[in-house]
């Protein structure tokens, strides 16, 4: 049976500044801690981020099932709705059919202002495939899109000329780079973007200069700690303070290092939980609890702040 297109989202504005994707915090007992969700989405938001992320890849979305997922987007909704901040919720999968169905979940949360969806993970289609998959579920999702371009996990570098004709299509808004090195299609991406299309960090360690080179903000892990000066940056840069962005993000660069010196989110986990902020340091397999070094080592960049 054909799917009848939706009508495209209405234009939103570009995002800018920094969003935080979210951990899922657990109980001991390993069941979703939501009252400790709810409380980190608004201490983040206090400290002036943009928005949220709901299940993206630092959220575990591939170890929750169905109703922990809606557990935690609901959480992150209501949040963003009492607070009046931007929603963004980790959506879409390999199979373009899949990702459709994904997004069309979205309806559920009006909160929800955009979707971070993976280029295509494994089945590594072709340029045209690519572009192709982007225009129908720009034409079908309810809320814009956000790229996220991240080959290391996906597999598929995409060059600045494709991620451009992406970014021209009516309902995407932005693309999240994380190809894990300042590269020269950033550089040539950012130099001509199409209007209405943003570029917000996505390796946090260079957010600093992504910034300088004209990125929005940046979507960035390492947000859920020291908040303030992930946001302290992006506006430092805004506002032309060249010495002081460029010292700020060496500092917050050397944190992001110890904060992924294990499989994300391991160690932001346990420094939450070393903060009280959460009440275990728990991950799901595949992934491990981090080490106690590489904990006390972020804990020793974050007190040098």
């Amino acid at each position: 049976m054909t799917q009848t297109p939706r009508t495209p989202p209405p234009a939103a504005h570009t995002p800018q500044g920094i969003h935080v994707p979210l951990v899922t915090p657990f109980t001991s007992t390993g069941e979703v801690a939501y009252d400790a969700l709810e409380a980190i989405a608004h201490e983040v938001l206090e400290a002036g981020a943009t928005g949220i992320v709901a299940l993206g890849t630092t959220g575990e979305p591939a170890a929750l099932d169905e109703a922990e997922r809606d557990l935690v987007t609901d959480v992150c909704a209501r949040v963003c709705r009492e607070r009046g901040a931007a929603l963004t919720v980790g959506a879409g999968a390999s199979g373009t059919r899949a990702a459709e169905e994904s997004l069309a979940r979205l309806e559920r949360w009006p909160e929800a202002r955009a979707a971070l969806v993976t280029v295509p993970a494994f089945v590594r289609p072709s340029a045209a495939g690519v572009l192709a998959h982007f225009e129908r579920l720009a034409r079908t999702s309810p809320v814009p899109l956000i790229v996220y371009h991240v080959p290391y996990r996906t597999g598929l570098p995409l060059d600045a000329s494709l991620l451009r004709e992406i970014g021209a299509l009516p309902g995407v808004a932005a693309v999240k780079y994380a190809v894990g090195s300042l590269d020269g299609e950033a550089v040539a991406l950012l130099g001509d973007l199409p209007d209405g299309f943003a570029v917000l960090a996505g390796d946090d360690a260079f957010l600093s200069p992504l910034l300088a080179l004209g990125a929005a903000g940046g979507v960035l892990a390492s947000a859920h700690i020291a908040t303030a000066r992930f946001v302290e940056l992006a506006a430092a840069w805004r506002a032309g303070e060249a010495d002081r962005a460029r010292a700020l993000g060496h500092t917050l660069a050397r944190l992001s290092a110890t904060l992924f010196a294990e499989p994300n989110p391991a160690v932001i986990k346990g420094v939450l939980y070393s903060q009280g902020r959460i009440p275990t340091p728990d991950v799901r397999l595949p992934l491990l609890p981090a080490g106690r070094e590489s904990v006390a080592a972020a804990l020793r960049e974050l007190a040098a702040l």
